[in-house]
């Protein structure tokens, strides 16, 4: 009985652990990134270019997908006041799915941000391959990253710790319940595996 007992004391031991580190490293995330997110378009600095990480256009339910359309909003905005000059809208290119082509005409014909400026990462599977692709295949480090404020956390901890002079412009958010809830806690063990991946030097590959 003893035996079953330090067992079950290790194992909570183990959790306890497990646990703390999982919050130390979130709390290293917004080490990094703390004075480096922008919510109003008054008060961040100017960039030579948008970083805009992608998501599906679409939801399951074929309605426009307000992650989307808020991130395209907030890099026409950041375009029309002057804040950036060039644009890379890095997401997701498969057998009939296209996240770059999806925001790139959507910010031509739906924000009158000219063609010419915006190119497309095709290769942008993941937050870490944008961030590479950006440096490695673009050759562009002054950036201001769009996404949503719980997403920029983690992007910013990756392009920060990789050398680039980046910035967050936080998109509006989607504060239904449910989807805000679920969010938040994907990306704090999302930020976790960021810490992991940065640790141990791990890269994901995106072609």
């Amino acid at each position: 009985m003893k035996k079953i007992l330090d067992i079950i004391k290790a194992f909570f031991n183990l959790v306890e652990i497990a646990l703390l580190l999982m919050v130390l490293a979130n709390v290293w995330v917004y080490a990094v990134t703390n004075g480096k997110t922008y919510t109003k378009i008054s008060k961040i600095p100017p960039r030579e270019t948008a970083l805009v990480l992608g998501t599906s256009p679409k939801m399951l339910s074929g309605a426009a997908n307000p992650y989307f359309t808020s991130r395209m909003n907030a890099t026409a905005l950041l375009y029309h006041h002057g804040k950036i000059r060039k644009i890379i809208v890095s997401g997701e290119r498969s057998k009939g799915y296209d996240e770059p082509k999806a925001m790139k005409r959507y910010l031509v014909y739906q924000e009158g941000v000219p063609e010419n400026i915006i190119t497309e990462d095709p290769y942008g599977f993941k937050t870490q391959s944008s961030i590479k692709n950006c440096i490695e295949v673009y050759n562009c480090k002054d950036v201001v990253i769009v996404s949503q404020g719980f997403h920029n956390l983690r992007a910013l901890f990756y392009a920060r710790n990789s050398g680039m002079n980046a910035l967050g412009f936080d998109a509006q958010d989607v504060l239904a319940n449910r989807s805000y809830y679920r969010n938040q806690s994907r990306e704090f063990l999302a930020r976790v595996l960021a810490v992991v991946y940065y640790v141990f030097n791990i890269e994901q590959r995106s072609y």
